[in-house]
């Protein structure tokens, strides 16, 4: 019963929330095949004996610039596919019009329960019912529909359900309302009450809960970071990914992000100043500071998030699920990378999430494979060289960082050898080129060498 409830779930949550794209997708694939037959066509009129002898015809030449156009409308489709994703979106899905993908139970908790993440498996005795109830979640243009079978039957599943809506409206409602404190306080109670119950089923439910809203709000945090830097770059950054995506492009892009970012800065200079600015520039500035209110809105957002994260981290390690969140946190590559240009306050958060998952990863009651101890090491130990320095107050205390520093030595030194190398060559690199005197990795870089020197005596 319990299965096939999912399955039902699954199936609904698919038909309403899958992919719009395929009339794009359509196009390009016609316009493939119309290529490719104007490709053989041209061909195999080059390929005759006659042609080499004789000028091109109006019609050679017709038909040989009709090629390129057709070559060169399917690079565009393909640049389009690839770098400005146009969801079709029809009117009956209107209701998602957000930018995020809608977020569903069957996509966040029923999935952790095919994992065995939620609930163990169970026979069920009781006897399947025909009833079908729709509930809608308004309110939350993310929380989509659900179809349950059987609600009239009280289950754990139920409670999942709730923890998870509780969950999602975190992420929705904004932080300046007061009814934001009142949803966080809703889901504190109802895992606080899971977790004093004792029962096993129950504090399952939290951490698989918990595990898949760190999923998503990490999901959301890495596509409003990388959001906020396509904004600051010229025409949304098109042109750069367009130069990108050509053969060493990459090398040109960051150069001409180089020389951007040194406009700005030049230009925030001189509208301090106010010496080299003309009238008609002074006008413009005036319409950027108009524009800034939509500027703190987008880093109020981002920070809001990342304080979500931080607070679902302490959840995750209080309910004892933790090796979930540093599972999931060693997967976040691009956060990792898109986390060094980030504001200095998005940039504590994230230094205090990964402080507290790498204090976790060194306790002998954590138990994770090597291949994440890695990942998580080799994403995040960056951000802890590189990050800016713009609070009033230190991320972290002296002590803190100590016990952070042991703890990584603890984490690099249950490692092979060449994972060891790996991580201390990165470290030794960023750790020469930054200001900061932290984290201060000598003694594992020391006993890694003396290790490989003992091989060879």
């Amino acid at each position: 019963m319990s299965s096939s409830r999912e399955l039902q779930y699954l199936e609904y949550t698919y038909r309403n929330n899958r992919p719009t794209t395929g009339l794009l997708n359509s196009i390009f694939m016609t316009t493939v095949n119309t290529a490719a037959r104007s490709l053989v066509s041209v061909a195999s009129t080059a390929s005759t004996p006659e042609i080499p002898s004789r000028r091109w015809s109006a019609s050679d030449h017709l038909r040989f610039m009709s090629m390129m156009m057709t070559w060169l409308t399917l690079w565009i489709l393909r640049v389009f596919l690839d770098y400005l994703p146009l969801p079709l979106i029809s009117s009956s899905s209107s209701a998602y019009s957000y930018s995020y993908p809608p977020f569903s139970f069957a996509s966040g908790l029923l999935t952790t329960a095919a994992e065995n993440a939620l609930v163990p498996a169970k026979a069920s005795s009781s006897s399947s019912t025909s009833s079908t109830a729709l509930v809608k979640y308004s309110g939350s243009s993310d929380l989509g529909m659900m179809i349950c079978d059987g609600v009239d039957e009280p289950s754990v599943n139920s409670l999942g359900r709730a923890l998870c809506h509780a969950l999602a409206l975190m992420n929705e409602i904004p932080v300046t309302s007061r009814k934001y404190q009142f949803a966080m306080g809703m889901a504190e109670k109802i895992m606080e009450d899971n977790a004093q119950s004792g029962h096993v089923d129950l504090l399952d439910v939290n951490r698989a809960a918990l595990a898949s809203s760190f999923a998503r709000t990490t999901a959301r945090l890495q596509d409003c970071l990388k959001r906020s830097r396509t904004a600051d770059e010229p025409f949304g950054g098109l042109p750069l990914r367009v130069v990108s995506a050509l053969p060493l492009g990459g090398y040109v892009a960051s150069y001409v992000r180089g020389l951007s970012a040194c406009i700005n800065t030049v230009r925030s200079l001189a509208d301090m100043t106010g010496n080299l600015l003309s009238q008609t520039r002074r006008r413009e500035s005036a319409v950027v500071r108009a524009g800034g209110i939509q500027e703190n809105e987008a880093e109020l957002a981002v920070e809001k998030l990342a304080e979500e994260l931080l607070w679902m981290t302490e959840k995750l390690r209080r309910y004892g699920a933790v090796a979930e969140g540093i599972k999931r946190w060693s997967y976040a590559s691009g956060l990792a990378s898109l986390s060094l240009t980030a504001a200095p306050r998005v940039q504590g958060l994230m230094v205090k999430i990964s402080a507290l998952l790498i204090g976790e990863l060194a306790r002998d009651s954590t138990q994770v494979p090597g291949q994440v101890t890695f990942r998580l090491l080799a994403n995040w130990l960056p951000l802890f060289s590189h990050a800016r320095n713009g609070l009033a107050f230190p991320v972290l205390t002296g002590y803190e960082r100590v016990e952070v520093e042991r703890a990584i030595d603890k984490a690099i030194s249950t490692l092979p050898a060449l994972d060891q190398e790996i991580l201390l060559t990165n470290w030794l690199q960023d750790f020469s080129v930054s200001a900061s005197e932290w984290p201060n990795l000598q003694p594992a870089y020391d006993r890694w060498c003396h290790s490989t020197r003992q091989l060879f005596m």
